[in-house]
């Protein structure tokens, strides 16, 4: 989901595009669509992930999945993969912000 899943780490333009594409999904498609809220959630993730993020970007990738686990619950179920997708987003980009509010340097791996 991240926008270093490959390895890119192109966090900015990541970042960039999905500030400029959420309003046109929202308005387009409606906000309990499956595509905003997974662009939602691939704009958190982007926030969380990217080393060089500021506290105020890891607080709003913490206060994105909150607001998307609620409509995601309500639209698909709590069983639903996309649910426990963003729980697990949520808890990552959580702890993030605790370390980086103790000031350590998070950075994500992927393989």
């Amino acid at each position: 989901m991240a926008a270093d899943r490959n390895g890119l780490q192109r966090f900015e333009e990541a970042k960039s595009l999905l500030r400029k594409t959420l309003p046109v999904a929202r308005r387009v498609s409606g906000k309990n669509d499956e595509l905003t809220l997974n662009l939602g959630w691939n704009y958190a993730d982007a926030l969380y992930t990217d080393p060089d993020a500021t506290l105020d970007d890891i607080r709003e990738a913490v206060r994105t999945p909150e607001d998307l686990e609620r409509t995601i619950r309500r639209v698909f179920g709590g069983a639903h993969p996309f649910a426990t997708g963003i729980v697990d987003a949520l808890r990552l980009s959580r702890a993030t912000l605790r370390a980086r509010e103790d000031g350590k340097r998070v950075v994500f791996e992927y393989k």
